[in-house]
């Protein structure tokens, strides 16, 4: 499924309630836009071509009925939220590839149930025995519905349920009559009576421990008293380390398997005042002093400083063993007192991210009133910089480096939003914290400080009216932002790469002074678009592999967003469209990223 059917696929699911899509050629997943349509309560979507996980956003569709996904391609488990389908009367999933139990369904109001030829397995849950019409041949269930809770034994031979209309291998045993299946299972009267005299003996042991251990305690505190306390002190140091004990055991088994950026673990810090304020750490972060980031900084002189945020400036560090940081020095005069209690939890969760296109957090420091941040140092400067403050031509991104960091940048987006729990939003996407290594691999920087966001007097002043050509609709109306507000930031980056201009130039004629209103109207239109192409790229491009980027951008920059597609569909987009390019003959200077400008330029193939 291109992305325009996707587009039109959720369109669909917008205007209509009740909505039959079966016997089309869809191809691709679900669209994530299903999420939304809450008064949803008839879909059927059979005898496509739908594959991949059918995806995890049912929560919301609590007035969805009937179901039908049957005869396509589906893989993988059940999604957890068809627990939510409260009024789910009817569902069809034969003939896909599904896998895993059928636990989920099992507090649904189901009345028709159809799993047939798919790949589950386990026993059949109980609750389902009731369902009228239950269908699940051609899976590999295990013999028999499941078992009961222990004790359980099995039911006599010749039993069989003829109340349901079933279809499979597997029976459904249960007694017309609700007696036992078991008269032996009654305890004797002597049975009864062992166990009673039993728990009495056992009763007037543990009070008389009880009462000795009492008469002990008493003892030792008179003794206690009397000598001026000096027993207390053992006592001490014994539950001390214990304790140490306990927690060193919980280390160990944390160390064989470290927690995923999502997996906290609570911890306790003593404030300036002298309360316990509770943190989530460890920080995996290394801290350092700030006697020494002012050594590896020149004392945060001038000549240092490479960069000004909204939260502070950024200097580069120098230290005596070789390596090159970058130290971002948090401006106090932007944080609240309790964005400053905070900014240790922050590094905790910063410090866990993870991503060969984010920028890692090395390092913090928070000492003395100050906060400072250590990360890797990217050493061939931003895309922001090379875009639009090149000196001359000859460091021109080529058209196919700038797809690869466009799809290193959404890699990022997709991890921030769909692997890290809770999700990340950025918040500050812009082309300036897309940072270029010397490979020309983007790293995205500035990931988790969102949570640091500054005052609202600093806001306006420096983050607003710097990001502004970046911001979604939503956020600019109403200071709403979510994921899909970062998708539309990542949409404008999108548009700097393909046109070599700046989200706002007031330098333009008002017309194309906002890049996004000069551009969106334009991306379908081939002769259009051909003259909106970065001069810079001297018409090296393929023109094919330019209309589906176009097409990528529309669907990021679209005003509603729930129109805007998840990140990790714009990353398959995107890897579509790199592996569908075939250049049949290519300058030697590409293999670089850059394209250096010669007087005669070869003719160029670069079509698909």
């Amino acid at each position: 499924m291109t992305l325009k059917i996707v587009f039109f696929f959720s369109f669909l699911f917008c205007v209509c309630m009740h909505r039959n899509l079966a016997r089309n050629n869809f191809t691709g997943n679900l669209p994530y836009s299903i999420a939304n349509m809450v008064s949803l309560g008839y879909l059927n979507v059979s005898h496509n071509s739908l594959s991949q996980s059918v995806g995890d956003f049912f929560a919301n569709l609590v007035g969805l009925a009937t179901l039908d996904l049957s005869l396509n391609n589906f893989s993988g488990d059940i999604p957890n939220s068809f627990t939510s389908l409260n009024n789910l009367s009817s569902l069809y999933v034969q003939n896909n590839q599904l896998t895993g139990s059928l636990n989920v369904l099992t507090g649904l109001p189901l009345t028709t149930l159809n799993v047939a030829n798919n790949h589950f397995n386990g026993w059949i849950p109980h609750e389902l025995s009731s369902i009228h019409t239950f269908i699940y041949d051609g899976n590999a269930f295990k013999n028999g519905p499941a078992p009961p809770p222990p004790p359980y034994n099995p039911p006599p031979p010749g039993r069989s349920d003829k109340n349901h209309n079933h279809s499979g291998s597997g029976t459904h045993p249960e007694r017309s009559d609700g007696k036992s299946h078991d008269s032996k299972k009654g305890l004797t009267v002597g049975a009864l009576v062992g166990i009673i005299l039993g728990s009495v003996v056992v009763a007037l042991i543990i009070l008389l421990a009880l009462a000795f251990c009492i008469r002990k305690n008493k003892r030792e505190d008179r003794v206690a008293r009397a000598s001026g306390g000096s027993l207390t002190v053992p006592t001490s140091n014994v539950n001390t380390e214990m304790q140490e004990q306990r927690v060193k055991s919980v280390a160990t088994i944390t160390d064989l398997k470290p927690p995923p950026a999502e997996i906290l673990v609570v911890d306790r810090l003593h404030n300036k005042n002298g309360s316990i304020k509770r943190i989530k750490s460890p920080i995996t972060a290394t801290p350092y002093t700030v006697a020494t980031l002012q050594t590896a900084t020149n004392s945060f002189s001038q000549e240092f400083l490479v960069g000004e945020g909204s939260l502070g400036r950024v200097y580069r560090a120098d230290f005596p063993n070789g390596k090159i940081m970058a130290i971002k020095k948090i401006d106090n005069a932007a944080l609240s007192l309790q964005e400053e209690d905070n900014f240790l939890e922050a590094v905790s969760n910063m410090s866990r991210l993870r991503h060969p296109n984010i920028v890692t957090l090395a390092g913090y420091c928070a000492e003395h009133g100050q906060r400072l941040l250590v990360y890797e140092h990217i050493g061939n400067g931003s895309l922001h910089d090379i875009l639009h403050f090149a000196e001359d031509g000859s460091n021109t991104l080529t058209w196919n480096a700038r797809v690869r960091v466009a799809l290193g940048t959404a890699r990022a987006l997709e991890y921030l939003h769909e692997v890290c729990l809770p999700s990340v939003v950025h918040r500050n996407f812009k082309s300036a914290n897309i940072l270029l290594d010397e490979e020309l691999n983007p790293h995205l920087s500035d990931c988790g400080l969102a949570a640091l966001t500054p005052n609202t007097e600093r806001q306006v002043s420096t983050q607003m009216v710097g990001s502004f050509g970046y911001s979604a609709p939503e956020f600019a109306l109403s200071g709403v932002y979510t994921v899909k507000s970062d998708v539309y930031s990542f949409g404008v980056v999108m548009l700097e790469l393909l046109t070599g201009r700046k989200p706002l130039d007031s330098s333009r004629v008002r017309s194309e002074q906002s890049l996004v209103r000069w551009a969106a109207p334009q991306l379908h239109d081939i002769d259009a678009l051909a003259k909106m192409v970065d001069p810079a790229l001297n018409g090296m491009y393929p023109a094919k592999s330019l209309s589906r980027f176009a097409d990528i951008i529309a669907l990021c920059v679209q005003p509603e967003p729930e129109f805007r597609p998840p990140m990790s569909e714009v990353v398959q987009a995107l890897v579509r469209l790199v592996q569908r390019a075939s250049v049949v003959k290519r300058r030697s200077s590409d293999e670089s990223g850059f394209s250096y400008k010669t007087p005669d330029h070869e003719a160029i193939d670069m079509s698909f």
